[in-house]
């Protein structure tokens, strides 16, 4: 225990480096969300209150995290005992997660823009967030967010292949991002965008919600060491497949065992209740997670 604890205080140092890069390239995607915006997101936040937009970058924030901590999560240089361990192996690997993290930013946004523009295809996003504050829609883009970094952030982690794996599977992991809302709107008795063009809040989190949950799907189906092409794929598409699937099953779950008396697709699109779309949420989430760290 006094050894590991003795590790634990030398890699400190090295550790709050990271922390460091961390908040440099949180700063650094606001500024580039700034700089692509045509909107004052300061004025919209603090003088106008707008509420869907603030949600929208919570889940951009988010995402940066997300997207760096993929590229933190790699093979690196063996940590020396002796000193702090500050040699130029380290500093070129402390390089890496920095350019990787900066070409992850600018993929996530390029990645929500495609993304937007398919999942919610029959409305500008923008237009709900900046003039309608459509609370709904930000939902959705917070959860369009989150699942991209994780498709990101999978696609940039473990060791093996190279950029060219990376934005293959980053490509491959958006377009199921997309297919699945489509399953989504076919497995739902009512219309997405005609509740969300009506300002359904709790469509929208609903969709979001099931937006991360194959998020963590995708991540789990890209996530690790590059093999080779024909492994990977096999793999990619096994997972999607299944995760389709489990998602679905899970969505009927909460409709039938935890709510037997009412319907909740009748919660979500006429009552709007938000409690039932948080729930359903947190249901599909959570069975991601257990999916990705079980198997």
């Amino acid at each position: 225990m006094g050894d590991a604890f003795v590790d634990t205080l030398e890699l400190f140092p090295r550790g709050l480096v990271y922390v460091g890069i961390g908040v440099a390239v949180l700063v650094i995607g606001k500024l580039i969300q700034d700089f692509v915006t045509p909107y004052k997101i300061n004025n919209q936040l603090r003088t106008k209150d707008n509420v869907a937009l603030g949600l929208s970058i919570t889940g951009y924030y988010l995402g940066i995290v997300i997207v760096f901590v993929g590229a933190v999560y790699q093979d690196f240089t063996p940590i020396v005992a002796d000193g702090l361990g500050f040699t130029t192996d380290y500093w070129q690997d402390v390089l890496e997660v920095f350019v990787t993290s900066l070409v992850g930013i600018v993929v996530l946004n390029v990645a929500r823009i495609v993304v937007d523009r398919l999942v919610l295809h029959r409305f500008s996003t923008e237009r709900k967030i900046i003039d309608d504050q459509n609370v709904g829609t930000g939902a959705v883009e917070a959860g369009v967010y989150i699942a991209a970094a994780l498709v990101i952030a999978g696609s940039v982690s473990g060791e093996g292949g190279g950029p060219e794996t990376s934005f293959a599977f980053a490509g491959l992991g958006l377009v199921v991002l997309v297919l699945y809302t489509l399953f989504y709107e076919l497995t739902t008795s009512f219309n997405i965008h005609e509740q969300i063009d009506k300002n359904n809040t709790a469509v929208g989190v609903a969709l979001a919600g099931n937006l991360v949950a194959i998020g963590i799907v995708v991540l789990k189906a890209v996530f690790g060491d590059f093999v080779g092409w024909e492994e990977a794929l096999a793999g990619f598409i096994t997972f999607a497949a299944f995760g389709f699937g489990l998602l679905l099953a899970m969505r009927l779950i909460v409709d039938f065992v935890m709510f037997p008396r009412v319907k909740v697709a009748d919660e979500l699109a006429i009552d709007r209740n938000l409690g039932v779309a948080l729930i359903e949420s947190a249901v599909v989430v959570s069975a991601s997670l257990i999916l990705f760290f079980a198997v």
